[in-house]
């Protein structure tokens, strides 16, 4: 009887069943090996159970928010029930599309199939609108695959954070199913008198919040999926750095320099403009900073890899997102473009801290001779 392995034409997809399902038997057999238990696998599994908690607290908002806006009354189960049948669309177009991608590319290649988009597949749901048309978020997935991927050579080769190009390419491909005031609210995009603005364009508008700072920090406003609940990303943040997965440094200095340059507007600021209304604080529980300083700052592919130019990676990416999010008017939000803008920086930023340490030694060397 022949067997299921002996099929070389879709060797890559048995393969990579194969290895999803079980631990594989084969080993390295010579040379020198740094030999751990945590693979790629287990890494990117670990992240995915990291936010599994923005993704339950998101479905029960997107609930919600409907009932909210929609003056009904429901329990708790209702509400999630409602969110859960609206979010699970976009996992299934996600996972679909980007896995058929990525299971194609292998077999071409003749390739073994990473896991990486086991967690690009998980974000990018959790980053868009939830009423935001499918076939438009399968061509945002195609393009981040392809582009942000493939073309690069696939997992562990990508200079920008994938999921963040999926969602860059709907920002600036169909802007109106990532801005405005009613697209955020699920099933409230066609009832007149309704508004499910975000705190942050709010506050871009010279608006008065419609929201508490407890509501922002517990994540019971209008937004992206799984970017409203600073409690369940922190949830996430916790499994991360508790396995090691994640870099507290990139978190850390990423605060930082928001909370820097959020001083710096506060006390420079006109007088009743954005820079000057919004205290530095109030910008870690608003839009997606926190979601992107915990799940996409963080990614060790896109980001620097060397200890030093970890601090100074975070710093940017906090300090630019103010910076945008105070200048730009049309664009509040600014996490997208300013990690986007720093996975471009980022080896430049390892060279410099190599280079500078280089330096030191030999300048210590010639000192002792």
């Amino acid at each position: 009887m022949k067997k299921i392995t002996d099929i070389k034409w879709l060797h890559s997809t048995v393969d990579a069943f194969d290895s999803f399902l079980r631990v594989p038997n084969t080993v390295t057999a010579s040379g020198v090996h740094a030999r751990d238990c945590n693979d790629l696998k287990r890494i990117m599994i670990i992240v995915v159970i990291a936010l599994v908690p923005a993704a339950l607290f998101g479905m029960f908002n997107v609930g919600y928010q409907h009932f909210l806006y929609s003056g009904q009354a429901a329990g708790f189960w209702q509400m999630f029930w409602y969110g859960f049948l609206k979010v699970l669309p976009l996992f299934l177009v996600s996972y679909i599309t980007g896995l058929a991608i990525e299971f194609g590319s292998a077999q071409i290649r003749g390739h073994e199939v990473n896991e990486g988009y086991l967690v690009s597949g998980f974000i990018i749901p959790l980053i868009v609108p939830v009423d935001v048309p499918l076939w438009i978020l399968a061509l945002s997935v195609v393009f981040a695959v392809i582009i942000g991927k493939e073309i690069f050579g696939g997992t562990g080769m990508n200079i920008w954070n994938p999921a963040l190009l999926a969602r860059a390419f709907l920002f600036f491909a169909y802007p109106s199913k990532m801005s405005g005031d009613q697209v955020w609210v699920a099933g409230m995009s066609q009832m007149d008198g309704i508004s499910g603005a975000t705190p942050l364009a709010q506050a871009a508008a010279c608006e008065p919040f419609q929201f508490s700072n407890w509501d922002m920090f517990a994540g019971f406003i209008p937004g992206a999926v799984g970017e409203t609940s600073v409690i369940a990303i922190l949830l996430g943040a916790v499994i991360l750095l508790w396995t090691g997965v994640a870099s507290w440094k990139v978190m850390f200095s990423s605060i930082l320099g928001a909370l820097i340059i959020g001083f710096i507007c506060n006390a420079a600021g006109p007088e009743g403009s954005f820079a000057a209304n919004v205290p530095a604080w109030q910008h870690l529980i608003m839009g997606g900073f926190m979601f992107g300083t915990v799940f996409m700052a963080t990614d060790p592919v896109t980001g620097a890899q060397t200890e030093g130019g970890k601090w100074i990676y975070g710093f940017l990416i906090g300090a630019l997102t103010i910076i945008i999010r105070v200048f730009n008017a049309g664009y509040p939000e600014g996490m997208m473009l300013a990690i986007l803008l720093m996975n471009t920086f980022a080896p430049l930023i390892d060279h410099c801290v190599i280079s500078r340490n280089i330096k030191k030694r030999i300048a210590r060397t010639n000192q002792t001779k």
